[in-house]
């Protein structure tokens, strides 16, 4: 085994990320548990067995994975707050919202990840996931996944230094964290699929986005059936 030693920046955020249950802060936010970061599946492993999967088991997702799969789409790695999907100009105009219906510890509701404090805050209460699928097109396959990570993006933090073309790196962007979902999905023995096919108000209302935050794709996760 190579003696491989994390840099001293991730051990102090493991440190003050680690929590162990989910602890109730204000207002309805959840602190989430401790990060894996090292993955017993290689890279290369992960990348052959991907694959969409629209059927999933009826087994709940532990907080610790949700944790896992959020971290991996938008989770920051270094102490100047990089994340790790790329960013144009690292203006990050991507916010992730978790859709639970059957997370361990983790209430029925909407929620908003925060990635500066690896934290969730809720933002609509109750079982959303049906209400979801029939927005998906009535996608009813949707709601079996027992959660749904729903990435918005609000574009005007990139145009505003890229203009019109910061719509196409906002787009470029959804590519990279949806792909890092995926693939940590797989590392942790579950699947997922991008959905873009949903009428974008009606998601929007919702999970109460404003009126300048869009919803750009879905993504179920759960244990393959």
């Amino acid at each position: 085994m190579s003696d491989y030693r994390l840099p001293r920046f991730i051990l102090t955020l493991i440190a003050a990320l680690s929590c162990g249950r989910p602890n109730v802060a204000d207002a309805g936010e959840y602190k989430l548990p401790e990060l894996r970061l090292q993955d017993p599946m290689p890279l290369t492993e992960t990348l052959r067995l991907r694959r969409s999967v629209r059927d999933y088991a009826p087994t709940d997702l532990t907080l610790e994975a949700a944790a896992q799969l959020l971290w991996a789409a938008q989770g920051i790695t270094s102490p100047d707050g990089r994340r790790t999907a790329p960013s144009a100009g690292a203006l990050y105009p991507l916010e992730l919202h978790l859709v639970a219906g059957k997370v361990e510890g983790l209430p029925d509701g909407s929620y908003r990840y925060d990635p500066e404090r690896h934290s969730l805050t809720l933002t609509a209460p109750g079982d959303l996931r049906s209400a979801l699928a029939h927005a998906a097109l009535d996608q009813s396959w949707i709601a079996q996944a027992p959660a749904v990570v729903v990435i918005a993006a609000v574009p005007k933090r990139t145009t505003r230094k890229y203009g019109e073309r910061g719509i196409r790196y906002v787009n470029i962007e959804v590519g990279h964290a949806g792909q890092n979902l995926l693939l940590q999905a797989v590392g942790l023995g579950l699947r997922s699929v991008v959905v873009g096919a949903f009428r974008d108000r009606a998601v929007q209302q919702l999970l109460g986005l404003a009126s300048d935050e869009h919803p750009l794709a879905i993504l179920p996760v759960g244990h393959p059936r």
